[in-house]
């Protein structure tokens, strides 16, 4: 938890810069450079995609590289959405944390609490899916309950249930910012915690409403994460910076 508060402070950012390596390998192992070196200045955080390295013949020793080569007072948070259960979880909790020397993970709450405990280690970051950003033709998350709100909310009351337990871990979520209402909603539900924050740029989502929705009163609590947009870019570290200030210029504290 410390780790991600002094960093917030220190850059003055709420930015998670997100790596979604594309390109050829030996474009990608150039690029990644580029980008860690030109944006380290204005995040907060960095999040690979564990997707985008997986489908490289060495794309696990890219990984482990990548998170190396990020400046180590950086938290770095592992996009796996994981979400399996007992031993099966705790082997990726290993893979993740000690393998490839991840700060935090993205979870899949999905199959219960116990897809989420083997994650929640002391200072470790960890994102369970709550209401994200994609919007699919069957979308399970926003079921109706029986007993009222949607199976988002339950998630995120999993989440925030969890985090208040298990103390020495930030268990925060996943909230998308193609839908400010769900966010204020799910804010209102779970007022300490952290987001993580997909949707901004490609997907059309709208800072300053998710800011409005999402941040804490202490004018923090979330990461707003941009991929495309900076990898995309012509200077990755311009993008970044950019998008920081943009960010800045919402960061609210309110009594």
């Amino acid at each position: 938890m410390q780790q991600l508060i002094t960093r917030v402070h220190s850059a003055n950012s709420l930015l998670c810069v997100g790596l979604d390596p594309i390109g050829t390998d030996a474009e990608v192992v150039v690029r990644l450079r580029q980008v860690v070196a030109e944006t380290h200045t204005y995040a907060a955080a960095f999040k690979p995609n564990l997707a985008f390295f997986l489908s490289r013949e060495a794309g696990v020793a890219l990984l482990k590289s990548t998170i190396q080569g990020i400046p180590a007072d950086i938290p770095v948070i592992l996009d796996g959405k994981f979400g399996d259960i007992a031993n099966t979880a705790d082997h990726y909790a290993r893979f993740a944390y000690d393998v490839v020397g991840a700060h935090g993970v993205t979870v899949n709450p999905y199959m219960g609490d116990d897809a989420i405990r083997p994650f929640a280690r002391p200072g470790k970051l960890v994102f369970s899916l709550a209401k994200t950003s994609n919007k699919p033709a069957h979308n399970l998350q926003d079921q109706a309950l029986a007993h009222g709100g949607h199976l988002s909310d339950l998630a995120a009351q999993v989440a925030r249930q969890l985090d208040e337990e298990l103390p020495e871990a930030i268990i925060g979520l996943v909230v998308g910012a193609t839908e400010p209402a769900a966010m204020a909603r799910v804010r209102a539900a779970c007022p300490r915690q952290w987001f993580l924050v997909p949707g901004i740029g490609a997907q059309g989502g709208d800072l300053a409403a998710t800011l409005k929705a999402g941040l804490r009163k202490d004018g923090s609590g979330v990461l707003i994460n941009a991929s495309r947009s900076i990898w995309q870019a012509a200077d990755a570290g311009k993008a970044a910076q950019e998008l920081r200030d943009q960010i800045n210029e919402f960061r609210v504290v309110r009594a």
